[in-house]
Formats: structure tokens, C-alpha cells, sequence
């Protein structure tokens, strides 16, 4: 375990070193600089500017100063949106906000998700199996932002007499309710389709049959033994699913005016604040690696059959 473990961490390493490479040289590549705007300065100030921020010098001497940066723990100042703010303190105020709202959405869609998934399957062919399934058809191929209007329109006002939320995020508990349920609706249809997918799949395995042999009750088949072993698929989901969750919804944060991660990452990269999108971009890479660790760790927890050691991912 602890070898495999260590394997994975080198992993780790070596992919946010091509994710940090690549994303620092694509955002380079694109024309222009952070100085550009409806009112550009003069060409002077420009270059006065591009010389402090050290944009004047060559891609690969800016990228490798800055790798020798990230290695002791500097990921740099904000240049346009907050200039001179520290990156990591602009990150760990808003993430904050941003995981508060994933965390009840990711919770919400499981604790729904999965059942309703269990529950097309025990009634696999009836018309709740149908419904189910058109409902989460719907949700997995509506967009975000289409979910969180509808949720604005019908609860916030649109319709008279129907204003139980606010309509712009401002802390409060009522606030929260519409961008959790739109940030959690996509996963949780999408959880309940692989839920029925991979119940349907166990519950022909031969030791199904093997239970059904013995007398047990068609329930305490699905819900106890089918369901420990179609949760497999469901975990290797939710791995990356909650680091995207966490580090925030970039469309409903938009939506809600929601002062979080996902929102500011957004902002930066229309400002082409250089340093703001290389920390996010590295924060949410780094973050949907340790849940993908996680994720394989658990799947000893859900199948103890599986062994890590001999995996090859």
C-alpha cells in the first residue's frame, strides 16, 4: 500500500508539472497582454509595466522562474484584478465560500441521487423507472446556467407571489438554497442514471443469483449486496465530480453573483490576470488529483477483492 501510494504522489508530481508547463505557455501564446483594454495606455506604460511584472523577458525564463517560485511556496501577486494581493490569499478567501456551497450540493446529490438510482432499479420497467429516467435525462443534458435561470425565475420573483430566495448571493442561509440545488442538480441525475446502470449490472452477477437461491428478500438483495459493489463506478465519479463541486460552479456563481473561486477565475482570465489563473488552474489540478487518490484508496474500502497494490492506475 505504501508503495503504491508513493507511485501515485510521483504521479501526482510529475502531472501538475505538465498541467502548471502547459497552461503557462498556451496562456502566453494568446495575443495580447493584461494591459489591454477599452482605454490602453500609452505604449511607454505599457512596456514600464510589462518590465516590473517581468513580461517583458522570454516565455521559458518567465516559466522557469516561476516554477522555482511555486517550489517555495510563491505563486505571485495579482497584476490587474487585485494588484499586488498574494494569489494564495486570494485563493484561500474565496475558496472558502466556493467549498461551502459544493460541499451541500455534492451532499444533497448523493443523499438523493443514489437512492433514486437504487430505486429505478427495484422498479426497473414501471412507469417510476420511466419517470426517473426522463427526469434525470433532462437534468444531465440541461446546461447550468439554464437550471439556475429556472430556479431565479420560479423562486426568486419571476412568477408573482413566488419570491422565497434572493436573487443575488449575500451570505445569508436563504441565499444558499437555489445555487446549491442548481450546482448539485447535474450530479445528482447523473448519479442516479449510473446508480440504475450499475445496479442493473450487479444484480446479474451469479452471486445475486447465489442470494436469491438461499431465500433472501428481493430488497435486502439490491439495497445490502448489489448495491456495495455498484457504488465502485459511482466513487470513480465523484472523484473528480467534487473537486469541480468545491472549487466552485463557474456558471452558477456567475448566475448568483456568488464572490467565490469559481466566479474569480472567470473574471481573471477575461482580465488576463497571468498570475490569478496559473494559481486557480494549479489549485483545482492539484485538488482533483488528491480526490482521485482518494477515490482509489475507498475502492479497497467498498471491494476488498481489489488490489491496489497490482493496479495499474
Amino acid at each position: 500500500m505504501a508503495k503504491y501510494i508513493l507511485k501515485r504522489v510521483l504521479m501526482a508530481v510529475l502531472t501538475l508539472f505538465i498541467v502548471t508547463c502547459l497552461t503557462f505557455l498556451l496562456m502566453n501564446a494568446i495575443p495580447g497582454n493584461p494591459w489591454l483594454s477599452e482605454k490602453t495606455p500609452p505604449q511607454a506604460t505599457i512596456d514600464a509595466l510589462n518590465e516590473k511584472y517581468g513580461l517583458d523577458q522570454p516565455v521559458i525564463v518567465q516559466l522557469g522562474k516561476y516554477l522555482a517560485n511555486i517550489v517555495h511556496g510563491d505563486f505571485g501577486n495579482s497584476i490587474k484584478m487585485q494588484k499586488d494581493r498574494p494569489v494564495l490569499e486570494i485563493i484561500t478567501t474565496m475558496f472558502p465560500v466556493s467549498a461551502t456551497i459544493g460541499i451541500i450540493a455534492i451532499l444533497w446529490a448523493i443523499l438523493v441521487g443514489v437512492p433514486l438510482g437504487c430505486l429505478a432499479a427495484y422498479k426497473r420497467g414501471t412507469w417510476v423507472d420511466s419517470l426517473l429516467r426522463v427526469i434525470c435525462t433532462i437534468g444531465i443534458s440541461m446546461p447550468g446556467f439554464v437550471v439556475a435561470t429556472m430556479l431565479l425565475y420560479v423562486f426568486a420573483g419571476g412568477i408573482e407571489g413566488m419570491k422565497f430566495f434572493p436573487t443575488i448571493f449575500d451570505g445569508s442561509i436563504r441565499s444558499y438554497v437555489l445555487p446549491c440545488l442548481a450546482l448539485g442538480f447535474y450530479p445528482m441525475c447523473y448519479l442516479s442514471r449510473q446508480t440504475r446502470t450499475a445496479m442493473l449490472d450487479s444484480i446479474n452477477q451469479e452471486y445475486i443469483k447465489t442470494a436469491r437461491a438461499k431465500g433472501l428478500k428481493n430488497k435486502k438483495i439490491i439495497f445490502k449486496h448489489a448495491l456495495r459493489n455498484a457504488l465502485i463506478p459511482v466513487i470513480t465519479y465523484l472523484g473528480p465530480q467534487i473537486a469541480f463541486t468545491l472549487c466552485g460552479g463557474f456558471v452558477v456563481e456567475t448566475v448568483f453573483s456568488i464572490p467565490g473561486l469559481g466566479r474569480y477565475f472567470v473574471s481573471s482570465i477575461q482580465n488576463r490576470d497571468y498570475p490569478i489563473i496559473m494559481g486557480t488552474t494549479i489549485f483545482l489540478a492539484a485538488f482533483i488529483i488528491v480526490m482521485n487518490l482518494v477515490v482509489d484508496l475507498l475502492y479497497k474500502l467498498v471491494d476488498p477483492r481489489i488490489n491496489l497494490s497490482k493496479g495499474g492506475n
